[in-house]
């Protein structure tokens, strides 16, 4: 659901155009918990049923969610009791995911106060891979092909302390507020075995991609950029899998086009995680992808300067304002180096040393979010 609805389709979610919560106009449901009158979508025939279990789930009270965390008829899939499953309709009795398949489940998700913020018919991940929140993560291996549960999660197995935002509007409010309880029903559709390794087409491949690197951005703007990398190289792995056809010319583009995408934003990270070393050899693999890609040009170029390899921070550097001249940072760079290695700058012992080019900050170097999200 990365970014977006980063719990696992942020294309569809972004792509609405309004706000998951946006009042519906059918008819209304009153809710005992909290009391608040909810708008019942009508665009969406299958969500009455949601809303009527979940009227029917909630007990009086002015607690909102909280209740339901210590009710009976619910079972803790954490320790903490922060996590817990209520089936609602039994399975038909087939395995369980295991380690490494791949999963579609239908997902509706709700907040206390009866807005929907989670709508997929069809979400595919591999659980594990960090692709959706930890309430579907941990959830979903527990349920049997056909099964329909409802997983109540308190805020660090849902969106945790930051909420939400929309990937294409981040400066409006969260759809999924700060701290949220949420509620997720979900129906286990279909498990097969670890996409990663079977032949797939190429817009399955693509798919997958975006999906996790999407998956990344989301762990990278919260500070988790372990998180953040896993997700990249699970991208890069999806994408470069074995495809069950040749791509066409459109889709060979798109697939190098997401592969420099995920290099750049691994060696984000690896700045991040203060790994200079990999950072540079991810550079260095996105450029050997697309040897004029900007934003990988300037990294290397700063990169190689923090090494002390002027001469070929220079000439990288260069090749970078040739194809950006109004760069000021590029410009920046480069006087910078033009300093350093001023004659100047080499014959003046009597002051103590201090690098003229201090380590770049990982946070004055493009974050990720600029590859593919607002």
């Amino acid at each position: 659901m990365p970014g977006p609805s980063p719990g696992g389709s942020p294309e569809r979610e972004a792509g609405t155009g309004r706000r998951p919560r946006e009042p519906g106009r059918g008819r209304r449901v009153r809710f005992h918990l909290p009391h608040t009158a909810i708008a019942l979508p009508s665009v969406h025939e299958e969500e009455r049923p949601f809303y009527r279990r979940l009227e029917a789930l909630a007990a009086p009270g002015p607690g909102g969610f909280g209740p339901l965390f210590t009710a009976d008829g619910w079972s803790d899939l954490t320790e903490d009791r922060l996590l817990r499953k209520r089936v609602v309709r039994d399975g038909q009795g087939g395995p369980r995911p295991g380690p490494g398949q791949e999963v579609s489940v239908k997902v509706l998700g709700a907040l206390e106060d009866g807005g929907l913020v989670e709508r997929d018919p069809r979400l595919t991940f591999v659980p594990g891979h960090g692709d959706v929140v930890q309430a579907l993560e941990l959830g979903v291996p527990t349920m049997q092909p056909g099964e329909v549960s409802f997983f109540l999660a308190a805020f660090p197995y849902g969106y945790g302390r930051s909420g939400r935002r929309s990937p294409r509007c981040a400066r409006r409010e969260p759809d999924v507020p700060p701290e949220a309880p949420l509620l997720f029903e979900v129906t286990l559709l279909e498990v097969r075995d670890d996409p990663d390794k079977q032949t797939l087409p190429p817009a399955t491949r693509l798919r997958l991609g975006s999906q996790r690197r999407e998956r990344g951005n989301f762990h990278f703007t919260r500070g988790d950029f372990a998180a953040a990398l896993r997700s990249y190289r699970l991208a890069l792995r999806a994408l470069d899998g074995p495809v069950a056809a040749p791509p066409g010319p459109e889709e060979e583009e798109e697939l190098r086009e997401q592969r420099v995408k995920c290099f750049n934003n691994c060696a984000a990270a690896e700045l991040k995680l203060q790994r200079p070393d990999e950072a540079l050899a991810a550079c260095e693999a996105a450029l050997s992808i697309s040897p004029d890609n900007g934003r990988a040009l300037l990294r290397r170029g700063q990169l190689l300067a923090q090494q002390g390899r002027d001469a070929e921070a220079t000439a990288v550097l260069r090749r970078a304002l040739e194809l950006d001249p109004a760069n000021k940072v590029i410009h920046a760079e480069l006087s910078q180096l033009v300093k350093r290695r001023s004659p100047a700058a080499l014959v003046a012992p009597q002051e103590p040393h201090h690098d003229p080019m201090p380590t770049p900050s990982p946070g004055t170097l493009a974050p990720p979010a600029a590859e593919g999200t607002a």
